[in-house]
């Protein structure tokens, strides 16, 4: 026979009430840095990927992660083209609010070339990500004749260029997964040595350019995202000193970000609701949400709720989230299944990963389909009504009645509550007005 306990175990260390869910370590990461924290590229890598922004919706942008970071430090950068005048104008306009006391510093992204240095000269930086491209793939097809020689003296150039200037040097290390150690590590000192005089500390930001990177240190460089953080810590390199910006065309990218925090870097580069280049960018709220689960912003968390008018931005701007989108898409924390809703009447924590209302400020929802059964309906009546009927309930039996003829007839939509509402009421004998 089975123990019976005296109470449910619900993993309570794991899986508390009022957090999101935590991570019990049997044996916490040795390389854990002891801060972490993620910067912004919607403005760089959103737009590349096919966001619209004009200059009021780049600064909503700005200011909506401003309101979600808060005092965190959950997102501490922002990064912005300069190629436009209308991003020129948003980069200032950024500039503006962080020197009042916004709490993302905005810095630029730039091609590494001295020419490209010249143009951000006068915009007031403190800091500049310089395209350094690492892979042969890149260095001997870029380049006329091409090499890894000739494309690291360009960007060395212009590391002196950003170093004359006082603008400290951020090399995206771009294609890393598929990118010889025996570049990246050279070229990696001589950047240091450029910057050593000045008292400039460069960062190294790991690209993984094309999704293809892997979360496990038992495969071989360039994929391990492990072995490759792995082999700049070996160098000297400190969490602070390190970021990762991956994208997810093969479905890994948030698993490659926590095994780039395992491994000791400091920094995840990606944007809030994951919008970027071809299948996007880290999306910085999973990632935060682990980070949290790490035990990281234990005493200041950042406000998840307020991405809730980042998506409705987006939608408005015509680039909305896809229905099923983790946390924040539409059909997010909706079911479908009699199941599922027939769990959440009896004890809603049953089919909620977290308390999704208090921490996302959205609620659970269950749609009314022909798998939806009389415990949706149940579910949908409350929610709306705030009344919980038994499921014998001769007027809640009527209605469902109704719904399944609508199935049984063929129909393949979910029926909503606008055109079920009057129906219930009057077979409930309920007031016109619905709970406020």
């Amino acid at each position: 026979m089975l123990t019976e306990p005296a109470t449910p175990e619900y993993f309570l260390d794991s899986f508390p009430r009022d957090q999101f869910p935590q991570y019990v370590w049997t044996d916490r990461p040795a390389h854990l840095p002891a801060q972490a924290w993620t910067t912004e590229t919607t403005h760089r890598d959103g737009q590349q990927g096919g966001l619209p922004l004009n200059l009021e919706q780049s600064l909503a942008i700005y200011d909506l992660l401003c309101r979600f970071t808060g005092t965190s430090g959950a997102i501490r950068q922002a990064e912005f083209f300069i190629y436009r005048p209308s991003d020129r104008a948003a980069l200032e306009g950024a500039l503006e609010r962080w020197r009042g006391g916004a709490p993302i510093e905005p810095t630029t992204w730039i091609r590494a070339s001295s020419a490209d240095v010249a143009l951000i000269k006068a915009l007031g930086v403190r800091e500049t990500g310089m395209l350094a491209s690492a892979s042969d793939y890149h260095t001997f097809h870029k380049f006329k004749p091409g090499g890894r020689n000739q494309a690291a003296q360009i960007y060395l150039d212009a590391v002196r260029t950003s170093v004359d200037a006082g603008i400290r040097p951020r090399l995206h290390l771009e294609d890393a997964t598929r990118a010889p150690m025996e570049f990246m590590q050279p070229f990696i000192e001589a950047v240091q040595a450029i910057c050593e005089p000045s008292g400039l500390r460069p960062k190294f930001r790991v690209c993984d350019t094309m999704g293809l990177g892997l979360p496990y240190d038992d495969v071989a460089l360039p994929r391990s995202i492990p072995r490759i953080f792995q082999t700049l810590r070996a160098m000297g390199l400190q969490p602070e000193d390190l970021e990762f910006h991956p994208h997810n065309d093969t479905w890994l990218v948030v698993a490659n970000c926590l095994a780039a925090i395992r491994e000791g870097c400091a920094a995840i580069n990606g944007t809030s609701l994951g919008k970027g280049e071809r299948t996007g960018n880290a999306p910085l709220e999973g990632v935060l949400l682990h980070l949290i689960g790490m035990g990281y912003f234990k005493d200041d968390a950042p406000d998840f709720t307020a991405l809730n008018e980042l998506a409705g931005l987006y939608d408005e701007m015509g680039d909305p989230l896809p229905n099923k989108y983790p946390l924040y898409g539409r059909d997010a924390h909706r079911t479908r299944a009699g199941v599922h809703a027939d769990g959440l009447n009896k004890f809603w924590w049953m089919y909620a990963p977290f308390d999704v209302p208090n921490l996302l400020g959205r609620p659970l929802e269950v749609s009314l389909t022909k798998d939806s059964g009389i415990a949706g309906l149940i579910f949908v009546i409350k929610q709306h009504v705030g009344v919980e009927l038994p499921k014998d309930d001769p007027g809640l039996q009527s209605v469902y009645a109704w719904m399944q003829a609508e199935f049984d007839g063929g129909r393949q939509t979910s029926i909503e509550w606008e055109e079920l509402e009057g129906l219930v009421r009057q077979k409930l004998s309920l007031t016109p007005q619905p709970l406020a």
